[in-house]
């Protein structure tokens, strides 16, 4: 996420399909940032062996007309928050009333109020669901007509357009994973695995997907292999392939 999180459009080369990948950003405490900021770039690697990444011609042009609609500059970043204002607050629910709903059980007075209500909320000390939900949306609704009372302060992100883990969290990835309905969790990392993976099952040659995830050894990348069903198989394919090739030149 580091080094995504910290591409700018000078970062593209787009008649190669190229991404240089020469920096990465943390997000740290302020008070251990040399100059109390939130986010710290640093170089990437610290060898200054940049990696190069080759993209589709698909994804260029996508990340290019990202660049035309969002009017960005050279240096500015692919990929950040352009207002620090948090997400608006989805709308206030309304309890159902409905008859259905009923009354509650008399109170120390002898009276009985309709479910669902603030009444039988303070009044009949109910504490069902209904009651509680028209409790919550009476203090909701207090909160947002009077924004300046203590406790309510206006949330804001803190960020200099770097895209913070919590907000990405909490606003993407977590969404995004609930839509799928997948029956596993699947962390962001999971995706550099697969990719490595899927390259590595396309007849990916092993030194550049070394070189493509930035591995430090090539043992690092071996370590994929075993994830592939048909690794077997495909040295069988490709043994024969050499073999039937030989065998097929004139002599």
């Amino acid at each position: 996420m580091g080094e995504l999180t910290e591409l700018r459009g000078v970062d593209l080369a787009a008649a190669s399909r190229t991404f240089m990948i020469s920096r990465a950003v943390v997000q740290v405490n302020p008070e251990f940032h040399p100059e109390g900021k939130r986010f710290y770039v640093k170089d990437y690697p610290k060898d200054k062996e940049y990696r190069r990444v080759k993209v589709s011609a698909q994804l260029v042009a996508k990340i290019r007309a990202h660049i035309e609609a969002q009017e960005l500059e050279r240096n500015d970043l692919l990929f950040a928050i352009r207002s620090q204002v948090a997400p608006p607050q989805p709308p206030l629910q309304r309890v159902p009333v409905s008859d259905d709903l009923g009354l509650t059980e008399p109170n120390a007075a002898g009276r009985r109020y309709r479910h669902g209500t603030l009444t039988a909320y303070n009044a009949g000390k109910c504490r069902c669901q209904h009651c509680k939900d028209a409790f919550a949306i009476y203090r909701a609704s207090r909160r947002a007509a009077n924004p300046d009372a203590r406790g309510t302060k206006r949330r804001t992100i803190d960020t200099d357009g770097h895209i913070p883990r919590d907000w990405f969290r909490n606003q993407v990835w977590t969404p995004t994973i609930q839509a799928l309905a997948l029956d596993h969790p699947v962390r962001v990392h999971d995706l550099r695995h697969a990719h490595a993976s899927w390259l590595l099952a396309g007849g990916a040659d092993l030194q550049v997907v070394k070189e493509r995830l930035g591995h430090g050894t090539i043992r690092t990348t071996e370590r994929y292999l075993h994830t592939l069903p048909d690794t077997d198989e495909s040295a069988v394919d490709a043994f024969a392939s050499i073999r039937y090739r030989a065998a097929s030149q004139p002599r």
